[in-house]
């Protein structure tokens, strides 16, 4: 039998060592050695803007510099001034106003704070305010309609439904609104020496004024066409009437603040039924003053 030879075994154990080498292919492994960044070329393109943020910017530049050569040169400037649609109107209050605008860059005119500024004005209820690039400016009002006339001894007033008292006018002119057309009341009190234009005549008063001014002479048993009212610190309101001539006094209305609008209905309503009552009883021509400021006793006195 023939064995075969056996291997050298090493002694002291352990693998076979590994031959020192150099891989081909591999990158040698340095302290100082770096991997390759970008270029100068791309770093630079990623810094600086591009060419459209430039063009882009300096438009933008451009545009701000003509807007402020346009506010504050000469050019794009209110020149000329009008305006219409006035009747109560003052035409010289509209011309102050305007011309104040004269010389004001168009670009930075703020036609909302003047539109506010001409509604301010007691006649008028709306405005519109309008500049063209030509440099005028034009403002057009729509003015209250006239819902009462309120005469005093400083002069005749138009008033408004809200009581505004818009607009006056000379006692000895003709009237602007016939006295058949609105409610017309003559205001003898010491106080009504003061009222003026833009004043507002209390609500409470004015609806008492306007539901007598509104009576038909018919509801009081009176033959009369028309009827007056007046106002005086003595009686009140008073009803007047020229043919046949005679005055009916019924008191104080709108200062008592614990008397609601509708007790003041009921008890105008009750004097309402005393006069007519009367006249029912008596010829309306044989009587000068009634006084139903209280209705439940009424007074009055015969003519003569």
């Amino acid at each position: 039998m023939k064995l075969k030879p056996q291997p050298p075994v090493r002694r002291g154990g352990g693998s076979r060592p590994r031959r020192a080498g150099i891989r081909i292919g591999s990158r040698p492994r340095g302290r100082g050695a770096k991997r390759p960044g970008p270029s100068l070329r791309r770093r630079l393109a990623g810094r600086l803007p591009s060419i459209r943020r430039v063009i882009a910017g300096m438009g933008a530049i451009a545009t701000a510099a003509l807007l402020v050569a346009l506010l504050n040169g000469p050019w794009l400037r209110i020149s000329e001034v009008a305006w219409g649609g006035e009747h109560y109107t003052d035409a010289t209050d509209l011309e102050r106003l305007l011309d104040q605008q004269r010389g004001t860059s168009i670009l930075g005119l703020d036609t909302r704070a003047l539109r506010e500024r001409l509604e301010r004005m007691p006649s008028v209820a709306e405005a519109n305010v309008s500049a063209s690039l030509t440099g005028r400016l034009e403002a057009t009002v729509v003015e209250r309609q006239v819902a009462f006339v309120w005469e005093t001894s400083s002069g005749r007033f138009l008033g408004a439904a809200d009581g505004t008292i818009f607009a006056g006018e000379s006692r000895d002119v003709e009237p602007a609104v016939a006295r058949e057309a609105v409610p017309h009341v003559t205001d003898g009190r010491f106080a009504a020496r003061l009222v003026t234009v833009g004043d507002v005549i209390p609500a409470e008063l004015l609806r008492i004024a306007t539901r007598l001014a509104g009576i038909d002479p018919a509801a009081l048993g009176s033959s009369a066409a028309r009827l007056g009212v007046r106002l005086d610190d003595e009686y009140g309101f008073r009803l007047v009437s020229t043919e046949p001539a005679w005055e009916t006094a019924f008191g104080v209305y709108g200062l008592d603040p614990r008397e609601t609008p509708a007790e003041a209905d009921a008890r105008l309503e009750r004097q309402v039924t005393a006069v007519r009552t009367l006249f029912a009883s008596r010829p309306e021509a044989e009587i000068g003053w009634v006084d139903v400021r209280n209705p439940g006793k009424v007074y009055f006195r015969a003519k003569g």
